[in-house]
C-alpha cells in the first residue's frame, strides 16, 4: 500500500497543500495524512502515518523538507521503516530508499539539506545583528499593546479579559498584563 504525508507550515499555504494531496494521489497514494503545522512542533498525523505503515508498504513525500527537520530526523524515520519492513520515496528527488542507492543518496542529500539550513540560520542571525547595529532591527511591533485602549474601554463596560481577547483577536494573558500595568 502507498501512504502519502503532506504538510505545510501554515494555513496560508493551501495552494501548496492541495497540490501534495493531489500528487500523491496521482502516484496512488490509497491514504494520505495532511496537517498544517510548523516541521518543529509535534506532527501528530504523522506519527500516526508511521505508526499505519505495515510491512510492504510505501511512505510517499512530495518533498523531503515535508518529511524530516534534520539528518537524524531523517534517519530516525527511514529506520523505523526499515524495521517495518516498508520504505519510503520522495517524489520530487525521485528517491526510493527500497533500493540500497536510494538509502545512499537520500543521506548524502539529507546531510546537504541540513546543513544548507544551518547556514541559512547563520545568515539570518548575521543579518539581524547588522541591522540592529545600523538601528533599523526593531523586532516586531507589539499588537496588543496597540490596543490598550480597546481593551480599557471594553474592560470599563464590564467585559471579562476572554471576551475582550476574543474580540480584539490577541491573547488572555495580553490582556491581563494591559490591565495590570494600568492600575
Amino acid at each position: 500500500m502507498r501512504i502519502g504525508y503532506a504538510r505545510t507550515s501554515t494555513t496560508d499555504q493551501q495552494a501548496g497543500f492541495e497540490a501534495q494531496v493531489r500528487d500523491l494521489e496521482a502516484v496512488g497514494c490509497e491514504k494520505v495524512y495532511q496537517e498544517q503545522v510548523s516541521s518543529v512542533g509535534a506532527r501528530a498525523e504523522l506519527a500516526v502515518a508511521l505508526d499505519f505503515v505495515r510491512e510492504g508498504d510505501t511512505l510517499v513525500v512530495t518533498k523531503l523538507d515535508r518529511l524530516a527537520r534534520s539528518t537524524r530526523h531523517l534517519n530516525d524515520i527511514v529506520d523505523g521503516l526499515r524495521k517495518k519492513g516498508s520504505h519510503l520515496q520522495i517524489l520530487d528527488l525521485g528517491i526510493d530508499t527500497a533500493t540500497p542507492t536510494g538509502e545512499l543518496v537520500l543521506t548524502v542529500i539529507g546531510g546537504i539539506a541540513q546543513f544548507e539550513r544551518q547556514m541559512m540560520l547563520e545568515r539570518q542571525r548575521e543579518g539581524i545583528a547588522k541591522a540592529k547595529a545600523a538601528g533599523k532591527y526593531k523586532g516586531r511591533k507589539p499588537t496588543a499593546r496597540a490596543k490598550t485602549q480597546e481593551v480599557l474601554d471594553l474592560r470599563s463596560k464590564g467585559m471579562k479579559a476572554t471576551a475582550i481577547a476574543v474580540e480584539l483577536g490577541i491573547g488572555r494573558a495580553s490582556v491581563y498584563r494591559i490591565l495590570a500595568d494600568t492600575i
